[in-house]
């Protein structure tokens, strides 16, 4: 590979591969001082600079006698800087009251508070990623496209960032990336949801009228669903709802909790012509999707099966359901059935907190839904994404022929916190839904077009060689706001050559980006202060069996993303599918406390909320590495900068 020049260094936007010399490293420490470098303007300086960091590294390679994990991917866990810690005792919420908890419960009863400064709390806010002004926000509800507008209700407490008494907060855009932010659209107002206007789903209907469906808390907190609809249809801001008078239209049936009965799905037509929804529960450690069917959306009755069980996997929260095409492209409107179709079902696992779903078969006359795979079943099998990602929704937008996904992403730091920077919780960028054409057997997401309207200011790395042990400043102006697509390439011969292992992985378990193997991991180190002493890696693992295959996995390694010791620190990822002939590849977009991976264009997806004290606004860095001891990777990144939106 030629070595760059000055002008290649100083006009990033161009074609150009990054220098690799820096001292490689072997199983040593990983130096401490690497100050960041940055974009040199004569070639004396660019040899200077070299030289000095050759050196350090050399320095702080060979400085211990034995050899050890690389310092800079170490999991071990970074002491607070914290000069007196104090018992954070936050409190759980939600619960009580007949939902998910709401708490991180992780946390619970840490005895590490860190000192955050205003600073570090207003970088923690995001760019690009939709959260109201200020206060709690969970669930999103009812999502849809009405009159030139898209519209989307969330869980709202608009009293604390702590979650209390849930109305519907409300915005609309016109692109699902700018938004303007509307009065409530439903508050506590009536005893039948007296302690919570909860999660619910928007139906339009033939005629182009709009119906919605929620759960509501009443005074007594039983969970019943309720029908509310627009009091002027003509307005496309739909800024008043009027709830129906003969609410509520469902109450939990024989045999059902009264706290175990929540979440309506967009409605959809039987062939008998009627509506028919889903709404989560359980019997004892089954989770269950009850059925109903109505005419008018005031009268409903209960089909004597269910759409799916499935054993131990608790209640179902936030169900979906949805057709997707065996062929097409383009998503389907949830009433669209046939034998070029294959329908999803998704639920909310409550007593895990992850949202999984299953490719299957729906029989519309049966009422009834069998996955395609009962290995991969709801709840057991396939997730939308591994990493913080929960109540999502998905909806049909007739404006571009698409299905588009929503979900909350809670935060991860202590309740304290929250309440010190006065806003909780994101939205994950919305992603569209296709069935994986190769595979037949999972889902691909990706971020929505639209998302690609922020970048600005592309650089370009092309062919970059990471040797075994390689770490690769990549120089950029700032690293809070990107937009990383990139391809690897493990070398052949290196592959060929390896004697496979019975050798099993897990992202979580395994030591993340420390866990040393031949084939891995590599991959980038994001929101990364000078010396590694903060960063998020986001790498590929890959795996030989002795029966010569390979397994690739993707993880999102946060154990060293903060100094601080009341957040997160979770190690997540899957193995996800790699076919013949296929490039490893990833996108990672970066929004200050957000980041969002995507592996193989989306077959695997990982959600990560960081919080690091150093690593923020002009110190946060970008790095690429190849902890492997036995492959070199070349690697072909493109980088953009990302304006903010609207938000």
């Amino acid at each position: 590979m030629a070595s760059p020049t000055v002008s290649d260094l100083e006009n990033p936007i161009t074609t150009s591969a990054l220098p690799y010399s820096y001292a490689l490293l072997p199983d040593g420490e990983q130096p401490t001082g690497n100050d960041r470098t940055t974009r040199p303007s004569r070639k004396t300086a660019l040899f200077l600079v070299s030289v000095f960091l050759a050196v350090a590294f050399l320095v702080a390679l060979f400085a211990g006698n034995r050899p050890m994990l690389l310092k800079n991917l170490n999991t071990s866990p970074v002491p607070s800087t914290a000069a007196t810690p104090e018992k954070v005792t936050p409190l759980s919420r939600g619960v009580e009251k007949g939902v998910s908890e709401k708490s991180f419960l992780p946390l619970l009863g840490a005895d590490n508070s860190y000192p955050w400064s205003n600073n570090m709390l207003d970088w923690q806010r995001t760019a690009f990623h939709f959260q109201p002004k200020k206060n709690w926000m969970n669930d999103p509800n009812g999502p849809v496209f009405y009159n030139g507008w898209y519209h989307l209700f969330y869980q709202y407490h608009p009293d604390a960032p702590v979650w209390g008494k849930i109305v519907w907060g409300h915005a609309v855009s016109k692109d699902l990336i700018n938004w303007r932010h509307l009065p409530i659209a439903m508050e506590t107002d009536q005893w039948y949801d007296e302690q919570g206007v909860w999660t619910g789903s928007a139906t339009i209907l033939p005629d182009g009228q709009l119906v919605v469906l929620y759960t509501g808390s009443t005074n007594e907190s039983v969970q019943v669903q309720n029908l509310a609809y627009p009091a002027d249809p003509s307005d496309p801001l739909l800024i008043n709802w009027v709830k129906y008078p003969g609410n509520p239209v469902l109450v939990p049936p024989p045999g059902i909790d009264n706290k175990d009965f929540r979440d309506p799905t967009t409605a959809w037509k039987t062939p008998e012509g009627k509506w028919r929804i889903t709404i989560g529960s359980k019997i004892n450690k089954t989770g269950i999707s009850l059925v109903y069917d109505t005419e008018d959306f005031r009268t409903f009755e209960l089909l004597d099966g269910l759409l799916h069980a499935v054993p131990g996997t608790g209640m179902w929260e936030c169900v979906d359901f949805y057709p997707i095409s065996k062929q097409g492209e383009n998503g389907l409107d949830t009433s669209v059935d046939g034998p070029g179709v294959k329908h999803i079902v998704k639920a909310s696992m409550d007593d895990d907190r992850n949202d999984y779903y299953a490719i299957g078969t729906y029989d519309a006359h049966k009422g009834k839904w069998t996955p395609d795979n009962p290995t991969l079943d709801v709840g057991i099998g396939l997730r939308y994404d591994y990493g913080i990602y929960y109540a999502s929704k998905t909806f049909f937008d007739q404006n571009k022929q698409r299905r588009v996904l929503w979900s909350w992403i809670k935060e991860t730091d202590t309740e304290a916190s929250d309440i010190k920077k006065g806003w909780a919780s994101v939205m994950g960028v919305p992603r569209t839904i296709v069935l994986d054409k190769k595979t037949q057997s999972n889902i691909i997401q990706w971020p929505i077009e639209e998302i690609n309207r922020l970048r600005k200011n592309l650089t370009v790395f092309k062919d970059v060689v990471l040797e075994v042990g390689t770490l690769v400043p990549l120089n950029l102006s700032s690293a809070s706001q990107l937009d990383i697509v990139a391809e690897f390439e493990v070398d052949k011969k290196t592959v060929e050559r390896l004697n496979g292992a019975d050798v099993a992985y897990d992202c979580a378990k395994n030591g993340g980006a420390a866990k040393r193997g031949a084939l891995g991991p590599f991959g980038f180190s994001v929101l990364a202060h000078e010396g590694l002493a903060e960063h998020t890696p986001v790498y590929f693992y890959v795996a030989k069996g002795v029966d010569g295959n390979l397994k690739t996995f993707f993880c999102a390694d946060q154990s060293r993303s903060s100094n601080a010791n009341d957040v997160d620190k979770s190690i997540y990822g899957s193995i996800v599918p790699v076919l013949k002939g296929e490039k490893l590849s990833m996108r990672i977009l970066v929004d200050h406390s957000i980041v969002e991976s995507f592996a193989q264009e989306g077959r695997s997806c990982i959600t990560s909320r960081v919080y690091p004290t150093k690593a923020i606004n002009n110190n946060a860095q970008l790095f690429l590495f190849n902890n492997a001891t036995a492959t070199k990777v070349t690697a072909s990144v493109n980088i953009w900068q990302m304006n903010s939106a609207h938000v």
